[in-house]
């Protein structure tokens, strides 16, 4: 299904602004450390590069679930948090 033309054009070359490091694990955080680890800044570049309107997320917890990384490959995540505490602070929150 391809996205229609009005959103890709509105998406097409956002940038952040800044960014910031995580201070303490949420449920953002533990998202945006998906997303990163699947070598995306965060969801909008994710959904910029691959053309998806929508990432497949646990229902009971509202975390990714599956990404596909820019090789094709395929990241499955558990439904638990995965970005354990040493880890919060590698995680980068990127303003609009």
């Amino acid at each position: 299904k391809m996205p229609k033309v009005s959103e890709v054009m509105t998406t097409a070359d956002i940038k952040p602004k800044s960014m910031h490091r995580a201070k303490i694990w949420s449920d953002v955080v533990e998202n945006l450390y998906r997303f990163q680890q699947a070598g995306y800044r965060d969801e909008v570049e994710y959904k910029q590069v691959k053309q998806v309107e929508q990432v497949e997320c646990w229902p009971e917890t509202g975390f990714v679930k599956k990404l596909q990384r820019r090789d094709n490959t395929f990241y499955y995540y558990n439904r638990q948090r995965e970005c354990e505490d040493k880890d919060v602070r590698k995680v980068k929150i990127y303003v609009y």
